[in-house]
């Protein structure tokens, strides 16, 4: 009988067979329960977490199964103990992986959906409505950063069909006798028919200052044309589908629009802190989607906002890893 191969003790520890470092090791789709605070109200979650390394040249692979022993230690307080922000859990969790791990750096992202309780727009009738509340977190031995954020959905109605049916609209009242001005007056009065789009907004923001997600929510659902609701009588869908039709919205102003809301609405924001704003339509009379995206520091956003020709956008990646 020949003998067993030799086993190595810490095989993650050996070298791997190309020396090359990984930007990012680790586990996703873990999921969990936490505890989240809001002012004096907190909630339990349910959360989908995704924790990576960095791994050098040398080292062969993570200790995969140390990750859901230190969420377990770090989520544990924030269940059980005191309930904390999502970036904060985030940022918990790096700090854990660097130490457990010997990690030269932790980057933790946590996705929960989160209950927001609200009014109809007419009617006034209490709705649930869910949204996508985000926490991520990088962490070194010496510092740590972290991004609050959400994603909500809402409607967009295009402009441009809207344009193209206001054309055909005109032609057809001057056809039936209509002066000129009335024609006008009709189309600024009554609300254009056009395709909507469900769309889903994200807006992150990276700072060391406390932001209400509940404010971000309200800037995402705003940058589109009508937020949308679970539950509509009659008169509140008459409101959504006008209210649609009187602000129609491309994408790309969806992003523009949440941004400038963000820097305008958001006290304490400096020039160092950092925003990402994405927005995905779901097309209606197309096979396809559209997006829009842009990211950058706040300063950067400012400057361009302000008039300013500004060519770098830092991204997300950039501003977690710091100067």
């Amino acid at each position: 009988m020949t003998d067993r191969p030799h086993l190595v003790a810490d095989m993650q520890a050996s070298a791997p067979p190309v020396e090359l470092a990984l930007s990012r090791a680790g586990v996703t789709g873990v999921h969990k329960a936490i505890r989240i605070r809001r002012g004096d109200l907190e909630t339990v979650m349910a959360a989908e977490i995704e924790c990576t390394v960095d791994l050098a040249r040398g080292q062969k692979g993570v200790h995969m199964s140390r990750f859901p022993e230190v969420f377990d230690e770090a989520i544990g307080d924030a269940v059980l103990g005191e309930a904390r922000i999502v970036e904060e859990i985030a940022e918990v969790i790096a700090r854990h992986i660097v130490e457990r791990q010997r990690a030269v750096r932790a980057e933790v992202r946590i996705t929960a959906r989160w209950p927001m309780r609200r009014m109809t727009p007419v009617t006034g009738l209490p709705t649930q409505e869910m949204v996508s509340l985000i926490g991520i977190a990088a962490a070194t031995e010496h510092d740590a950063r972290r991004v609050v954020g959400v994603e909500a959905t809402g409607i967009n109605a295009c402009p441009c069909a809207q344009g193209l049916v206001a054309g055909r609209a005109a032609e057809r009242l001057a056809e039936a006798g209509f002066a000129a001005g009335d024609i006008e007056q009709i189309l600024d009065i009554v609300p254009i028919a056009t395709h909507n789009q469900r769309g889903r907004g994200t807006l992150l923001v990276g700072t060391a200052s406390d932001v209400d997600a509940e404010t971000l929510v309200d800037l995402v659902e705003r940058s589109m044309s009508s937020p949308v609701f679970e539950l509509l009588k009659r008169p509140d869908e008459l409101f959504v589908v006008e209210h649609a039709h009187l602000q129609p919205r491309f994408v790309e102003d969806s992003v523009r629009v949440a941004l400038k809301g963000l820097i305008d609405e958001v006290p304490g924001l400096g020039d160092g802190d950092f925003a990402f704003s994405r927005q995905v339509n779901l097309e209606t009379i197309h096979d396809h989607d559209v997006l829009a995206e842009r990211w950058g520091t706040i300063g950067e956003l400012r400057a361009e906002i302000a008039g300013g020709d500004n060519a770098r956008q830092t991204t997300l990646a950039d501003w977690l890893t710091g100067p």
